[in-house]
């Protein structure tokens, strides 16, 4: 991909945001990047000059996406690659999550992310190319984890969008890929960037075990190398035939699988049920 593409992150004053932006200067890219706070950005960022444009947004506030759109076509005079990377974690069962907790998580993860879709896509069907990366998690693909059932959620619905959007964007030149991470050494599991219920429930002792393990035991101590996910990220978007679906982390290739293969094998095993339900082929006739 020729280095003077402009690429529009949103989340990137941390973690695998951050990475990205941070990669993608020192390769020379273009880069307009978003957070609440500029100054933490800029600060997290460390570099000012003509490639790097740091923009404070409120990606719940459609107007505010809007304008940072906007303000990357006024600097870089195009966006060719959008990652929708902003979201944070909720660890908490689906019963002691407040409605409020529970919607706040879908207005940032995807709502939020709709928001910059609505306002990048003008322009990248008027230019006839782009690359929407959508970051999604294994936990978009498999919810098999007690007490992230609202996050799943939130990256299911990322995932089943996304692939809409593909379909429908395909006829413009625009690549869609969903990417689903495992667990990367980042500040993910942090206390900045994982909610908690106001209210918990003891009788849920494995949610309860589930938040101990990821408070202590596998923050700081993920598999994943983060620098090496946002390789994979910048090295996709140079792709002529992107994928759809990227998953990135062994954790995440085999938890995919794991599920993959329940769900055929209950396909199989109910197969008779599955296809019984149709009319009958006289039914039909007559």
């Amino acid at each position: 991909m020729d280095t003077k593409n402009v690429w529009f992150i949103t989340g990137a004053s941390k973690g695998l945001g951050l990475s990205l932006v941070k990669q993608l200067l020192q390769q020379g890219y273009n880069v307009a990047a978003t957070s609440r706070n500029i100054e933490d950005l800029s600060r997290a960022v460390g570099q000012a000059d003509n490639h790097f444009l740091p923009l404070s947004v409120d990606l719940k506030t459609e107007a505010s996406v809007e304008a940072a759109i906007n303000a990357t076509i006024a600097q870089f005079g195009r966006i060719d690659v959008v990652v929708n990377n902003a979201g944070y974690g909720l660890l908490g069962s689906i019963e002691e999550l407040t409605d409020q907790e529970a919607r706040e998580n879908f207005d940032v993860n995807v709502f939020g992310s709709l928001n910059v879709v609505r306002s990048a896509m003008p322009h990248l069907r008027e230019q006839q190319s782009g690359h929407i990366i959508n970051i999604s998690s294994i936990g978009g693909f498999t919810g098999n984890f007690p007490g992230f059932g609202i996050y799943c959620a939130t990256k299911f619905a990322v995932e089943g969008f996304s692939e809409s959007l593909a379909a429908e964007a395909k006829a413009f030149g625009i690549n869609v890929t969903i990417v689903s991470p495992g667990y990367f050494r980042t500040d993910f599991l942090a206390a900045s960037s994982l909610g908690v219920p106001s209210r918990q429930i003891d009788a849920y002792e494995a949610v309860r075990a589930s938040q101990q393990a990821h408070q202590t035991q596998i923050n700081g101590n993920q598999p994943g190398d983060p620098e090496k996910a946002v390789a994979a990220l910048i090295r996709i978007a140079s792709e002529q035939n992107p994928p759809l679906h990227l998953f990135l982390g062994q954790d995440a290739y085999d938890m995919a699988y794991t599920k993959i293969n329940a769900v055929k094998n209950e396909l199989e095993n109910w197969k008779a049920m599955t296809v019984s339900t149709g009319f009958d082929a006289e039914s039909v006739i007559a």
